[in-house]
């Protein structure tokens, strides 16, 4: 019998991991809303990894209670993932960037090939590939950084430039090539400010695009879109930056 793995929210995203650790063989215990994690790790305080699948907003109040036993042992897969929501907790884990969408009642859908770095990268990226998601093992921080950065591009160009447009990403980029890119300009202004690291900005935009081309029909917009504006012009404000493509769109969306 395998070292067990722990999974903490078992949401979409959660049950896709949870088929694929089950699959590769391991033991998966879950860790569901009103569990103490304090309590499951007396019980299981050497797991094989502990992915925490809880939405972002949850992330730090789960970091932040995370058991001694499981602080080593961690794998993230959040959105508008940055080192700095780890790092302040002291937290060296293994992360990956999905790229492939969950949706109730429907398969995963894979855009690109999913990044995954550090400790447990391998592992995950083997059981990813027994049920044919793919992923990319990463070499080194600064490339995590990069993918990481990359990903928030991509999700909050979409979402933003999205509240104007509507439509899925191929239109967006065939309609309004102009907007998405000075949105996505703004967004690389902000994450440079979040991050403290001069960011490739064209290098950026190009993976951008690249993960158009991997799913043209995928959405634009969802029921996040308009938080995560609100997010991103509130943290440009902590930094005194202004973002007038945003702030214009603030406007209309409202």
């Amino acid at each position: 019998m395998k070292t067990p793995i722990v999974i903490i929210g078992i949401g979409e995203m959660g049950g896709v991991f949870a088929r694929a650790f089950l699959r590769s063989g391991f033991p998966v215990y879950p860790v569901v809303r009103g569990m103490a994690l304090a309590d499951v790790a007396l019980d299981l305080p050497e797991p094989e990894l502990v992915l925490v699948a809880v939405a972002e907003d949850e992330l730090g109040a789960i970091l932040k209670i995370m058991p001694a036993a499981w602080r080593d042992r961690l794998v993230l897969l959040q959105n508008e993932l940055l080192p700095p929501h780890w790092q302040r907790f002291g937290l060296e884990p293994s992360v990956i960037s999905v790229w492939f969408e969950k949706k109730k009642g429907m398969d995963a859908r894979v855009i690109v090939p999913s990044p995954v770095y550090g400790r447990h990268a391998q592992l995950v990226a083997d059981a990813l590939a027994s049920i044919d998601i793919p992923t990319r093992v990463l070499a080194s921080e600064q490339e995590l950084l990069f993918e990481l950065v990359l990903k928030n591009v991509y999700i909050l160009t979409t979402n933003i430039a999205g509240l104007k447009t509507g439509g899925n990403v191929g239109e967006l980029w065939s309609w309004s090539e102009s907007l998405t890119r000075r949105v996505a300009v703004e967004v690389i202004q902000l994450q440079e400010k979040l991050t403290g690291e001069k960011l490739d900005a064209d290098a950026l935009i190009s993976g951008m695009i690249r993960a158009f081309e991997g799913d043209f029909e995928h959405k634009c917009r969802g029921r996040s879109a308009p938080a995560r504006l609100r997010r991103a012009l509130e943290q440009a404000g902590s930094y005194g930056l202004r973002l007038e493509t945003l702030e214009e769109i603030a406007k209309l969306a409202k």
